[in-house]
């Protein structure tokens, strides 16, 4: 039952994934073209701080609700009640701090935006049960028809703000848009409402395993941004801009591919989690899974940057293809980053997974120290670099706690990165020499890339590929049709 359940929670937050993602994407590149670099720097620099804040207002209390083995509705009434408390507290201190943010950057506009974003926090913070509750069922086609529809109208509420000029007023208002009809879409769809109770018992349980979780979250955000707080400070709006554009276009391909999968695996694996053989067995198939995926779409997606940005953007975002194919370089091996801290949660031992956090951020201020003064490129390469050390904690626990070595790990995605690294790589080399319209390059190139990369897969009998076929099918036979393959 729980392998159906599983099976069916990984295909439907898939499609909502690339649904939203696929939304997004078209989007931020018709936002681009009607917008300046600086439009999207001015957000950057706001979202810095109010991503922090919603971080605070989260506090570690849904990943502790979803973890939590038999919750009650005081449980979901505690967690409802203190993100709404903390939410508004961290909006009052992202308020007040507004004059102080704008002074840092000599943006006197930020002062407006961010007052007028942060809001944004208390609108999520309605939310965060909600979202709580369906993924403990593992209901994400709930949360496909909530997200989706979300992302439709505030999209389209955003281009046509910025068709009329709105400018970077047009990327806050798809933010809060955004947020407020998913917040209204789960109510909708969810069944469960607060009552009048709170349990101060309830609180301490969940908070003492959250907090370490939501401490790392606030050093991992406050990490990330620390590059937009950089380069806005250093190299001005315009560059951080573009920076932060690439960064969107990464995270969008990349992130929230990887979130798809998490999303679906801790509420399911934890309800395994005394059952270190079964564990092991089953993060070995996600990070099959993950990585026969993200890497193809990584590279893929790399390699077709310059001619994607040429054929839909405007010049002036053109450097903004470099930033982005050295951040998916740098993104290689986050799958296995994901995996192995969601390995610790779900065990949970979420004071080690604060300790890495930390040992990382600590590498993280060294390697900027040192690569700013080489420009953004040098930052990003830095980026690379960085990633490649931060796997060794990261892996080591995983070994420790359920025994999946480094070696078993590099073993499970091998397969999956050589076929890619190899495609890739050639599709690269060929785009950079051929004499075509950039149009031409993508529809030939992409399509090519994918059809070669499945039948390879297929014909070397990778085991990713058996997999993912398997579970298809499975599904299809589940549903009533696809009876052929059976």
């Amino acid at each position: 039952m729980l392998k159906n359940r599983t099976m069916a929670g990984v295909l439907w937050n898939f499609l909502e994934q690339l649904s939203k993602r696929g939304i997004s994407i078209a989007v931020t590149l018709l936002l681009a073209r009607l917008l300046l670099p600086e439009d999207f720097g001015l957000l950057a620099m706001m979202s810095v701080f109010v991503t922090i804040a919603s971080v605070l207002m989260d506090s570690g209390l849904k990943q502790a609700v979803i973890r939590k083995k038999n919750a009650q509705q005081a449980d979901y009434n505690t967690a409802f009640y203190a993100n709404i408390l903390v939410g508004i507290l961290s909006y009052s201190i992202l308020y007040i701090s507004a004059p102080w943010i704008s002074s840092f950057y000599d943006e006197p506009r930020l002062v407006l935006l961010i007052r007028v974003a942060g809001l944004l926090v208390i609108i999520n913070s309605f939310q965060i049960v909600q979202s709580a509750i369906l993924s403990r069922k593992l209901n994400f086609k709930a949360q496909l028809q909530a997200s989706v529809p979300a992302s439709i109208l505030s999209g389209s509420f955003a281009v046509f703000l910025a068709y009329n000029g709105a400018g970077v007023w047009a990327l806050v208002a798809q933010m809060m848009l955004s947020g407020l009809l998913l917040t209204i879409f789960l109510w909708r769809l969810q069944s469960w409402r607060p009552s009048l109770t709170f349990s101060w018992s309830s609180f301490k349980e969940m908070y003492s395993f959250g907090y370490k979780l939501f401490l790392a979250s606030l050093l991992s955000h406050f990490t990330k941004n620390i590059y937009v707080l950089t380069i806005g400070s250093v190299f001005g709006t315009a560059v951080a801009g573009l920076y932060y554009f690439a960064y969107r276009l990464k995270e969008l391909v990349v992130s929230q591919l990887v979130s798809a999968v998490q999303k679906v695996t801790f509420p399911a694996l934890a309800t395994m989690q005394d059952d270190n053989v079964r564990l092991k067995k089953s993060y070995r198939k996600v990070l099959r899974a993950t990585t026969f995926v993200l890497f193809p779409c990584i590279l893929l997606t790399a390699s077709l940057a310059e001619p994607l940005f040429e054929f839909a953007l405007p010049e002036r975002w053109l450097d903004a293809s470099i930033y982005l194919q050295i951040m998916f370089l740098a993104s290689m091996l986050y799958p296995l980053h994901a995996i192995n801290l969601n390995i610790l949660k779900v065990k949970g031992r979420t004071d080690i997974y604060l300790g890495i956090s930390v040992f990382r951020k600590f590498f993280t201020f060294f390697v900027l120290f040192i690569s700013y003064r080489y420009g953004v490129v040098g930052i990003l390469v830095g980026q690379i670099f960085l990633s490649i050390f931060a796997y060794i904690p990261n892996s080591y626990y995983s070994h420790k706690l359920i025994g999946y070595s480094v070696r078993e790990q590099l073993a499970d995605c091998a397969s999956s990165f050589i076929l890619s690294a190899v495609i890739f790589s050639g599709i690269y080399f060929s785009v950079q020499h051929l004499v075509w319209s950039p149009l031409v390059k993508l529809l030939f190139f992409a399509p090519l890339g994918v059809m070669l990369y499945i039948g390879l897969a297929k014909i070397f009998k990778v085991k990713a590929y058996k997999q993912i076929e398997e579970l298809v099918r499975s599904r299809l036979k589940i549903r009533g049709i696809g009876r052929k393959y059976v």
